[in-house]
């Protein structure tokens, strides 16, 4: 597992940020062309069949089946990174870090301008403390 120092997590926030916004886009695009095939859908059922423009549904379908796509390209970008996502949604991402002897997880969530907080690997989101100045520190070196 890689860790990241706070400066090296904070350093990587404006691309992180665009990435998400880019997958969170790719998810809602997705989830709209869902919702327009699940009406045509219901519209068929309902009436026993109905004439469709099956041209602009598979257009529809290829464009959502493109997003999604965009959406795992991008959440493996991330993951390569060493960076996990937490929660699309939202855009939550956590930067494993080493704190003396144990590991823990830098939190930061799409709108926070900087990394502020952290939590244990079990304590989870509810968990979150604010970063104090152990993280500032320069921490001795293991590697990655």
């Amino acid at each position: 597992m890689k860790t990241f120092s706070l400066e090296e997590a904070q350093t990587l926030v404006p691309v992180l940020q665009s990435l998400m916004k880019n997958a969170i886009d790719a998810k809602e695009t997705a989830e709209t062309i869902s919702e327009e095939l699940q009406r045509i859908s219901q519209r068929i059922f309902m009436n026993g069949g109905t004439l469709i423009r099956i041209a602009e549904v598979a257009k529809r379908r290829a464009q959502q089946d493109k997003a999604v796509q965009q959406v795992k390209d991008t959440l493996a970008e991330i993951d390569s990174i060493g960076v996990q996502v937490k929660d699309l949604d939202t855009g939550l991402l956590d930067f494993p870090c080493r704190l003396g002897e144990e590991i823990v997880l830098l939190c930061w969530k799409m709108g926070e301008t900087e990394i502020q907080h952290w939590h244990t690997m079990d304590s989870g989101f509810s968990g979150r403390q604010v970063v104090d100045e152990r993280f500032k520190r320069p921490q001795k070196q293991k590697p990655n």
